[in-house]
């Protein structure tokens, strides 16, 4: 715990910066003299520790000075063996996982509900994915976790295939039994990589699902800014040795990583990862309660059903992250949306998601007595003036995985066309769907679009749900792969290979 005290990469940019050096390098703001507005606004000491590579800040690539240390104490302080600090988000962790693992035609098990960064992954590597449908909770419309028996049969199904990802937890705190789940894998060799994106501060609360690295997984990419305080867009990777190779990992991550790192992300990592080790169980065991009590409050509001610890035990569902509250609102007959939106408008409250059912606040070591008794206060307001008799909204299920028909990969290269979504069933769609957040695609590419997926995403567009993923901005038309003309590029090959 001594050296958790220190701070390896801030104490770096802190000395060059106080050293008074005259900088002919980039970045071209100067320590913010080129920006003086900015500069104005968000300090000096901001924009004179915006510093790029070199000998005394070591270098993200290869790092053997400072940013190496820093990453040795984050290794230690969650329990992996090597850690790699990520600029470019979760996102570029996870790709870089699924292409160390993974090389073009592998199989790879994963759950429908991963982030949309894992189909970019998917695409990346050239992987096929092996989809299990994770267990659902119809009453709040949430999908859970995976169990340990659907991945087992997965693997019987598919022996040749190369890794395992889980979610650990999921956006709306359930996680599923990791430990069974990594035990069942490893017994036939096959690695487990997590997306812990939402799982920074698991390690350091008993009473928190385990964490991926305490579990035994080999690879999880982690998002440090989502819970423990770091600047957004900053996070960690960590490795177990063994049956992944931390040079294959680290070849990835040069690949789907900046080689001009922002300071600003790296000393935040290391100001983390120092307060997280040192007053972890402090924190977050104040976290916790303060969530708790947030949690029992808002139970006793009519109207308004909170997703919980109550599910623990059920398939899907081995534990449970209270921080992410979570309360259905459709009884005031609102949809989370509706909800989000009043909350924004009227009581200056950004909430961390919403959902056809659903509205979610995450609360942080950030938090206050203060803030938590401010939001209780507010939900209790808007619940107290709606007139919710008979008013219950009805949505239809999530659709089912539409069937795979070419690797993702396969439908990103080849040849497409663009079709009114309306006309588009039956099609095999170019792109992926999705609402954000929480970033679940509806359909991927290489997927056959179905009419229940069109369906479901009118209904959507009747919320005014965020949608992403097509080229169109407005989702009316989409991509889908145009087989004519993929038809006669293989018969062009063809001759001219026989020629």
């Amino acid at each position: 715990m001594t050296k958790q005290h220190k701070t390896p990469i801030f104490d770096a940019v802190k000395k060059y910066f106080h050293e008074g050096t005259v900088p002919f390098v980039v970045p071209g703001h100067k320590k913010g003299n080129g920006l003086p507005e900015f500069k104005e606004y968000v300090g000096a000491n901001v924009l004179g520790i915006d510093v790029t590579c070199f000998p005394d800040t070591d270098n993200i690539c290869n790092p053997k000075g400072v940013i190496a240390e820093a990453e040795n104490l984050a290794a230690e302080a969650y329990g992996a063996d090597r850690a790699y600090f990520l600029v470019n988000g979760t996102t570029a962790g996870i790709q870089a996982m699924i292409m160390a693992v993974c090389k073009p035609e592998d199989k790879i098990i994963l759950p429908r509900n991963a982030h949309k960064s894992a189909f970019g992954g998917l695409i990346m590597s050239g992987a096929k994915p092996v989809y299990i449908e994770p267990e659902m909770n119809r009453e709040f419309g949430i999908s859970m976790g995976v169990t340990p028996e659907k991945v087992e049969w997965a693997i019987l199904q598919h022996p040749d295939a190369k890794a395992v990802f889980l979610v650990n937890p999921n956006y709306y705190g359930t996680a599923s039994d990791l430990v069974k789940i990594t035990e069942i894998a490893h017994a036939r060799g096959i690695p487990i990589v997590v997306d812990e994106a939402h799982g920074a501060h698991l390690k350091f609360n008993a009473g928190l699902p385990i964490s991926a690295m305490e579990a035994g997984a080999d690879l999880a990419a982690s998002s440090t800014h989502k819970l423990i305080g770091s600047l957004t867009q900053s996070s960690m990777l960590f490795l177990k040795e063994g049956l992944v190779n931390p040079k294959r990992v680290k070849a990835a991550l040069n690949l789907t990583q900046t080689t001009s790192p922002s300071y600003l992300l790296l000393s935040s990592l290391d100001v983390a990862r120092k307060q997280i080790a040192i007053q972890g169980k402090e924190l977050i065991g104040r976290t916790v309660e303060l969530a708790k009590w947030v949690r029992d409050e808002l139970k006793s509001v009519p109207g308004i059903k909170v997703f919980g610890e109550d599910l623990v035990g059920q398939p899907g569902c081995a534990g449970f992250d209270p921080t992410k509250v979570t309360i259905n609102v459709r009884d005031l007959g609102l949809s989370g949306y509706e909800m989000e939106k009043i909350l924004r408008s009227q009581y200056r409250i950004q909430v961390e998601l919403s959902d056809l059912y659903n509205t979610m606040f995450l609360i942080t070591l950030g938090d206050t007595w203060e803030s938590v008794t401010y939001l209780v206060n507010c939900v209790k307001e808007i619940a107290q003036e709606r007139t919710y008799d008979n008013v219950i909204k009805i949505c239809p299920p999530v659709p089912a995985i539409p069937p795979l028909s070419i690797s993702p990969r396969e439908a990103f290269y080849s040849p497409t066309r663009v079709l009114n979504l309306q006309e588009a069933a039956g099609e095999i769609s170019a792109e992926a769907i999705m609402a954000y957040p929480p970033g679940i695609p509806l359909i991927c590419p290489g997927e056959v679009i179905t009419q229940e997926i069109i369906d479901y995403v009118n209904i959507l567009k009747q919320e005014q749900a965020d949608l992403q993923g097509t080229e169109d901005p407005n989702i009316n038309h989409i991509k889908v792969v145009d087989l004519a003309a993929t038809k006669e590029l293989a018969d062009e090959e063809i001759y001219t290979q026989s020629v």
